[in-house]
């Protein structure tokens, strides 16, 4: 089991909530590809996952290199993790909001709000952090 004593339980629900929004919009993007507007005719529904995939690698990462008490490195990714959250906004730069089907809409903007949340909190960690010039030795 993933112990995270050490972690703030405000930078683990956010990453939690971005993590299950992440995987709502994948999932609904993946299972619904044909109803999302002006997407690639190539682009299948494994690829869709596969990018997900891709993505919450770099947040466990995160996870798992803070778990192991390298917290900068940890946090960085994570914010990295969150800053990709917005990728979501790509949709309306092929087809505007109102030609995705309500629930694409939820999910893209579920997810963007929660990568909105996560990142402001990862980067605020990651640079008290840096201003108090902690090293990886050292504990949170």
């Amino acid at each position: 089991m993933l112990q995270l004593n050490h972690v703030p339980k405000i930078l683990l629900a956010l990453t939690a909530a971005y993590f299950l929004t992440s995987l709502g919009h994948f999932s609904h993007n993946a299972e619904f590809i044909c109803e999302y507007p002006n997407l690639p005719a190539w682009l299948t529904r494994a690829q869709v996952y596969a990018v997900w995939a891709a993505i919450t690698s770099v947040g466990a990462l995160g996870l798992l290199l803070m778990r192991k008490k390298y917290m900068t490195a940890g946090l960085l990714l994570l914010a990295i993790y969150a800053a990709l959250g917005f990728d979501g906004l790509g949709h309306y730069a092929v087809a505007p909001l109102e030609l995705h089907p309500l629930m694409a809409n939820v999910t893209i903007l579920s997810e963007v709000a929660a990568a909105a949340l996560l990142l402001p909190v990862a980067l605020w960690l990651l640079a008290l952090r840096l201003a108090r010039g902690q090293t990886e030795a050292q504990h949170p």
